[in-house]
């Protein structure tokens, strides 16, 4: 029987729990994509919280990767102290952090002429442009910038690395039949559909210390008629298993509509399947918001749990499960007069 509260090891990173904060956007950043002093407050009280990782909001490896003029930036080296300082405060509260480095690509909303892998647009909104066709000299040119991402994130500090291959962006829009018309190598088979993440995550991990884990964030299915299943993403997954250590389990997001009935935990039954094809370590969730579903979910569905609106709402959550599982946690000395 594994607990909640019971540590977790991949590779040279061990956690406290597996409680896993979700990246969730929050757009506070300015238009250079510095860290700023929300960030600090709001990463670094979820680690007195409790959360044994953290994953950082979406963080763009090129200006034109944004999905909004306010998301964070690592395309810069001037991006790297305001982004340690966010590390520091993290680690000194008791948390590990991983910074998820992504692309918005059709979905990007700050570049004039947004990049695709098929000149698709995501929507008729005045919000989305359409997109250009990447040729072969962009697509190479992404691929390097998110392994100099890497690099900076190694000196900024953070304890792992996730790849947003998922909700319908850069790399998501590859994945995707729905996105993807290509005819060249990046089109068609799965295989070619994988490849330009194989070049990312090649190019990424050659930036990373050994010991440190690789993660990827995908949509295990499309919801959208025609478009990936969970087996799909599974065996697209299975081209890069041998470079990667955690996929993270999502949905949908690859289409202004989303076909799907979520509820609790909804994610889990993929995170599962996932795990089955591909034997790599998985995060699940999906609207997860009490601790004997998370239970569940470690002890049949995934290895770790990610908790999204949840922890918006109580940045302290992982301390009130504790104490409905029974379970002693030190809290912070500041905070011990309130202890259930």
């Amino acid at each position: 029987m594994i607990t909640l509260f019971e540590d977790f090891k991949v590779k040279g990173l061990r956690l406290k729990n597996r409680i896993v904060m979700a990246p969730m956007c929050q757009y506070s950043s300015d238009e250079n994509g510095f860290v700023k002093d929300w960030h600090i407050f709001h990463y670094a009280s979820r680690a007195v919280g409790g959360v044994g990782l953290i994953i950082l909001e979406a963080t763009s490896v090129e200006p034109d990767g944004r999905i909004s003029f306010n998301d964070l930036g690592i395309w810069s080296e001037q991006h790297v102290e305001g982004l340690k300082r966010l590390t520091s405060a993290i680690h000194e509260n008791g948390s590990k952090v991983a910074i998820q480095l992504a692309h918005a690509g059709r979905k990007s909303r700050t570049a004039v002429l947004p990049i695709a892998p098929s000149v698709i647009r995501f929507s008729n909104s005045e919000k989305y442009r359409q997109p250009v066709q990447m040729d072969k000299n962009r697509i190479d040119e992404v691929a390097d910038n998110f392994s100099k991402a890497a690099e900076r994130a190694v000196l900024a500090g953070f304890d792992a690395v996730e790849i947003h291959a998922a909700h319908g962006y850069l790399i998501n829009e590859f994945f995707s039949p729905l996105t993807n018309k290509r005819k060249d190598e990046y089109g068609g088979s799965l295989e070619n559909r994988a490849r330009f993440l194989k070049e990312i995550v090649q190019g990424v991990k050659s930036k990373m210390p050994h010991d440190m884990p690789l993660m990827i964030r995908v949509s295990a299915d499309d919801y959208y008629e025609g478009g990936n299943k969970v087996g799909d993403v599974a065996e697209i997954l299975n081209h890069i298993s041998d470079m990667i250590d955690v996929v993270d389990v999502s949905g949908g997001g690859i289409m202004p509509e989303n076909h799907v009935n979520t509820f609790p935990g909804y994610q889990l039954d993929n995170a599962a399947k996932i795990k089955e094809i591909t034997g790599l370590y998985t995060i699940g969730g999906g609207l997860i918001t009490t601790y004997p579903l998370a239970e569940y979910a470690v002890n049949t569905k995934c290895d770790l749990v990610y908790f999204g609106r949840q922890l918006l709402r109580e940045p302290y959550w992982p301390l009130k499960a504790a104490k409905e599982a029974g379970i002693e946690l030190e809290w912070p000395f500041q905070y011990e007069r309130a202890k259930f």
